[in-house]
This record gives C-alpha cells, sequence and structure tokens, in this order.
C-alpha cells in the first residue's frame, strides 16, 4: 500500500496535531535547588527527637510521667508527632537548664513534656488526660 502525497502529508498534519494537543496538556516539570540548611535542618530535627525520646526512656521521667497520670507510650507517640518547631522549642527548653543538675533537670523536663502534652490535650490534638474537658470544640 502506497501513500499519496496528499494522504500523507494529512498524515503527518494529523500527527503533529496530537502532539501539540498531548503537550499543551501535560505541565511543566518544576524544579528547585534544595539548600544544604534544609538538608542538615532534616537530620537535625531527628537527633532532636532522638534526644527526647532518649530521655523519655529513663526510669525517673517515666515514674514522673505515671506519677501525673500519662502513659509513656502516649507521651512518646506525642514526641514522634512533634513538629519541627515545637521539637526545637523543646529542646531550646532542655538546653536552657543547667547540665548535670540531676533529677532537678529530669523533671523540669518531664515538666515541659507534660505541659505540651496537657497544651495539645486542650487543643484537641491528642487525648492522653481523661481530666481534660474538650467539649469546648
Amino acid at each position: 500500500m502506497v501513500m499519496t502525497r496528499t494522504c500523507y502529508r494529512a498524515f503527518v498534519t494529523f500527527l503533529a496535531s496530537v502532539f501539540i494537543a498531548m503537550s499543551i496538556w501535560l505541565p511543566a516539570a518544576q524544579a528547585e535547588m534544595i539548600g544544604t540548611d534544609a538538608v542538615a535542618g532534616a537530620d537535625e530535627v531527628e537527633v532532636q527527637r532522638d534526644e527526647i525520646l532518649t530521655l523519655l526512656e529513663r526510669d525517673e521521667v517515666r515514674e514522673q510521667l505515671v506519677a501525673w497520670g500519662v502513659d509513656p507510650a502516649d507521651a512518646e507517640a506525642r514526641v514522634e508527632a512533634l513538629t519541627p518547631a515545637e521539637l526545637q522549642a523543646l529542646s531550646e527548653r532542655m538546653e536552657e537548664d543547667p547540665a548535670g543538675a540531676g533529677v532537678g533537670s529530669i523533671v523540669g523536663a518531664a515538666l515541659i513534656i507534660f505541659l505540651v502534652l496537657l497544651i495539645t490535650d486542650i487543643l484537641g490534638y491528642t487525648s492522653v488526660f481523661p481530666f481534660v474537658d474538650r467539649t469546648a470544640q
């Protein structure tokens, strides 16, 4: 089967139209450079999260959380769900306490975690404490 010149031109025109129509509908790829600080920031967030989780594994902290009526597993789950900004604030607060303060710094860190859990409970993000009234939501 031999194509005539007119039939060939019509086929090429149709094919070109299909390709142009398909390229209009496809979105163009967008790419940006990722800064070093963004990559390093992600690593820093994980280091902060690991430090807090390590602190939660200490017996003194677990005992204090249980004394406040907080299940340590719920506290760990909440730490896993903290945003990078919340982790940064918590880490800064923990760094403000003097190093080597012993049990006082442990109780202070547990108090900070308790307050974070309480605030998120009041805002309705978690359900850790049974005594928090959530009817206002």
